[in-house]
């Protein structure tokens, strides 16, 4: 590696310890229950209540949590990719938000934005105190290939502990929305990971970017789905903006 990229790897280690001790605790895993009801030609087939886990990210003190709204209702792009006969209708039973030290607060969708692939929770009853938040008003606007550590958390298996990786944004997007393509270690983490700059600024989250209309009917159902989809890093003033809202129901 030569001494410069050891000296570049101690930096970047130092940096990412320095961003855990500020923001690991701001990283939440979120349990969501959902039941699933799938019917074709206006029966019922199926019903189904399913459990799973995403990473959160906690940006203001009351609590308010923001995630990748297909994190919490993949099934909502799954229809997007559906037969014109099959209906598939999804209801949020259940939300928790899990913090650092493993306390459960139960929690509830306070706003839904399709169009930015976000949603904010926020505890069902107030913290009994302020909870270590992100900054999203002091963000980081990288320029390409510039140096990003992403933080996560793992699941349940790893009793879910922070995780990071570092990585480089590797496209930005101007139009018709601003967002930044992160590198292949990014976009392998869970949809709401927050991806942050080597001064522990925020830059984003990533959520799924999914191309409107559906697939092209010469694909295949899986192609199709991979060919109209994408994860990005949906910038800083773009969640604060709706944060705002959320903050205000």
């Amino acid at each position: 590696m030569g001494m410069l990229g050891t000296a570049r790897a101690d930096e970047l280690s130092q940096a990412g310890a320095r961003l855990v001790e500020k923001y690991g605790q701001a990283v939440v895993s979120l349990q969501i229950v959902t039941k699933t009801t799938v019917s074709y030609g206006g029966k019922d087939a199926s019903k189904e209540e399913s459990k799973s886990e995403t990473t959160g990210l906690v940006i203001d003190p009351s609590g308010l949590v923001v995630t990748a709204l297909s994190s919490t209702d993949p099934n909502d792009i799954l229809r997007s990719f559906m037969p014109d006969k099959m209906q598939m209708s999804t209801q949020v039973t259940s939300v928790k938000i899990i913090l650092s030290n493993g306390q459960e607060m139960p929690a509830q969708v306070v706003l839904r934005d399709k169009d930015l692939d976000l949603v904010f929770l926020k505890p069902k009853k107030k913290p009994a105190k302020p909870l270590v938040a992100t900054d999203l008003s002091n963000a980081a606007k990288p320029a390409l290939l510039d140096e990003t550590i992403t933080l996560y958390r793992l699941g349940t298996v790893a009793s879910r502990s922070i995780a990071a990786c570092a990585d480089r944004i590797q496209g930005i997007v101007e139009k018709p929305r601003m967002f930044y393509l992160p590198g292949a270690q990014t976009a392998n983490t869970d949809g709401g990971a927050a991806i942050f700059d080597k001064d522990s600024k925020i830059v984003g989250i990533l959520v799924l970017r999914v191309a409107p209309g559906r697939a092209s009917s010469n694909s295949g159902f899986m192609s199709g789905m991979k060919e109209s989809m994408i994860p990005i890093v949906i910038p800083a003033s773009d969640i604060l903006d709706a944060a705002r809202q959320a903050l205000e129901k």
